[in-house]
């Protein structure tokens, strides 16, 4: 009887290197772009049913929508699947280490017209409320941040506003992430930066910066332009931005990111609720997913299944 060996898709030595050296790798191919546009024409009806999500009520009341942008894993059976795909996933814990969890997803949609999204860097995601989110080992000294993989679910290119890295940037911090921006919905759509519109959800970055007169060097940076289904992986250190949608195509840009950390960081310290871009959510339903390997931890709160009883996949 022949036994079915399951695929590995970790990287290989030569990627692993090129990947510390960049701080990104991709794109690479999750699923087929007939494949994707076909499972997301099914799957974005499901999305508008908040009635399961984590954060339904709260995100609702406030209005925003970064926040209910997140976590959509936790009640939507397709995104917990993509979330453990063994294509992503294995890239990851190549870089990560054997034992991984996914903290946090979130849609970033952009709409013919709208703004870039504006330079920036993020190590422990207290960008916005000032509290830290995410905490490696060793009293949050570690620098580090998230790795994140981001996932094209329609086409993302220069015209419709994709993504843009300056490689090898994610080895220094240039925001200080313990000052507070402050939040003005006012600002979105409003401002243009080195000649691009560009904002940060309401926020300007620059209120972070540790050297008032430091500027991204533009020249180095790359465009990442993908295909449905195709997805890159980053350090959230590396400074990362997006084109503006043209509006030449009438069609939205939609990015879905995942995070994952190891499962000795501690997600959500000491904290209760999610507090920026002018709204805040409670973190009563929200769980990290165990995706890679075993948790030996006790300091996060894990859930196994989503809200609607899909079991997640651990690999």
């Amino acid at each position: 009887m022949t036994e079915t060996v399951a695929r590995s898709f970790e990287l290989t030595d030569a990627e692993l290197r090129q990947f510390h050296r960049q701080g990104f790798f991709g794109p690479f191919d999750v699923y087929e772009p007939a494949q994707m546009q076909q499972t997301w024409r099914r799957e974005r009806m499901r999305v508008l049913d908040r009635s399961h999500a984590a954060y339904r009520e709260e995100a609702a009341q406030s209005g925003n929508t970064n926040i209910s942008n997140y976590d959509r894993h936790l009640d939507v059976d397709f995104l917990a699947d993509h979330v453990t795909h063994p294509k992503i996933v294995d890239r990851v814990s190549s870089v990560l280490g054997p034992n991984v969890l996914c903290w946090r997803t979130e849609f970033f949609p952009k709409y013919p017209g709208d703004e870039g999204t504006d330079w920036h860097q993020a190590d422990t995601f207290a960008n916005a409320s000032g509290s830290p989110q995410i905490l490696w080992p060793g009293n949050g000294v570690h620098f580090g941040g998230t790795l994140t993989v981001w996932t094209a679910f329609t086409p993302a290119t220069e015209q419709t506003g994709c993504l843009q890295f300056i490689p090898g940037s994610h080895q220094t911090m240039f925001y200080d992430e313990t000052k507070k921006m402050h939040y003005d919905p006012s600002r979105i759509n409003a401002e243009t930066k080195s000649g691009v519109p560009r904002g940060f959800f309401g926020y300007d970055y620059r209120e972070l910066q540790i050297d008032e007169d430091f500027a991204p060097d533009e020249s180095r940076a790359v465009s990442i332009e993908m295909r449905p289904g195709q997805a890159v992986m980053f350090w959230s250190t590396l400074m990362h931005a997006s084109w503006p949608h043209s509006g030449q195509s009438d069609q939205m840009r939609l990015g879905f990111a995942a995070r994952y950390v190891p499962t000795s960081v501690r997600v959500y310290p000491d904290t209760e609720e999610i507090v920026e871009y002018g709204g805040r959510v409670s973190l009563e339903r929200f769980g990290s997913v165990l995706v890679k390997g075993v948790n030996e931890y006790t300091h996060n709160t894990m859930v196994t299944e989503t809200t609607t009883g899909h079991p997640f996949r651990t690999r």
